[in-house]
C-alpha cells in the first residue's frame, strides 16, 4: 500500500533528520574515497542524484509488472544500465575527474543507498512521490560529501575546486597543507566528527543504548 505522501517533508527530511549518510549509515565507501577534492565530490554526488531519481521513477513506473522473485534482479539491471550511461558521459566530458573517481561510479550500482529507496520506498509508491524521495535522499548524500570534500580539499591543499583559498607557506603564506587530510582516514573522522555534532544537536538521532547497567542500590546507613 502507498504511504501518504507530503512533498516538502520528502524532500527535506533526508538532508539532516534522515539523512542516509549520516543517520542510516549508507554510502560510506564513496564518502570515504572520492572526497579527497570538492570536485569528485560534487561529480559522484550530482551522478549518484541523477541515477537514483531516474532509478525510483522508472522502478516505480513499472513496479506493477515486475514479478515479487526477481524484483532485485530488476532493480539492478535498471540501476546499472543508468550507471552505464552516467560513466560514460563523464568519460566523454570529465575525463579527469572520471579517472580520479575510477571505479566508485561503476559502484553506485551496488550503493546501499540507491537499492535501499529503490526497495524501500519506489517499490511500493507512485512515480512522483518515489522520484522526490529519492532526489530528497540524493542531496542529503550530496551534502554530507560536499562537506568532506570541501574540507579535506581546503586543509590538505589549501584550495577550493582546484583555486588556491589559504596562501601557502612555500609561496610566502602563512599555510602548510595537512597531508593527513587527503588520506583516507581523515574522511573517516571528518565522518564521525559531523555524526557526533548532528547527534548532540538532534539527541533523537542517537541509538538507544544496548546495555543499561543495573542500578546499584544505596548503603544502608
Amino acid at each position: 500500500m502507498a504511504r501518504s505522501f507530503s512533498f516538502w517533508p520528502t524532500l527535506t527530511e533526508p538532508l539532516i533528520r534522515q539523512n542516509p549518510v549520516t543517520l542510516q549509515i549508507l554510502g560510506l565507501c564513496s564518502a570515504l574515497a572520492v572526497t579527497t577534492s570538492l570536485a569528485t565530490a560534487l561529480t559522484m554526488s550530482a551522478s549518484l542524484t541523477v541515477v537514483l531519481t531516474l532509478a525510483a521513477g522508472i522502478i516505480s513506473l513499472i513496479r506493477r509488472h515486475i514479478p515479487t522473485t526477481i524484483r532485485l534482479i530488476v532493480q539492478i539491471v535498471i540501476v546499472a544500465s543508468l550507471v552505464i550511461v552516467i560513466d560514460q558521459v563523464l568519460q566523454a566530458y570529465l575525463v579527469e575527474i572520471s579517472r580520479a573517481l575510477s571505479v566508485y561510479v561503476a559502484l553506485i550500482t551496488t550503493n546501499c543507498l540507491v537499492l535501499g529507496r529503490t526497495e524501500a520506498y519506489a517499490s511500493h509508491n507512485g512515480v512522483v512521490p518515489s522520484m522526490v524521495d529519492a532526489f530528497g535522499n540524493g542531496l542529503g548524500y550530496s551534502l554530507v560529501l560536499t562537506i568532506i570534500g570541501g574540507v579535506r580539499e581546503l586543509f590538505g591543499r589549501g584550495e577550493l575546486l582546484g583555486r588556491q583559498v589559504l596562501p601557502l607557506a612555500e609561496d610566502g603564506g602563512w599555510f602548510t597543507p595537512l597531508g593527513l587530510m587527503l588520506l583516507a582516514p581523515s574522511a573517516f573522522f571528518l565522518l564521525g566528527l559531523l555524526v557526533w555534532a548532528i547527534r548532540s544537536v538532534l539527541p533523537e538521532q542517537a541509538e538507544a543504548a544496548e546495555h543499561v547497567p543495573p542500578a546499584t542500590a544505596e548503603p544502608a546507613e
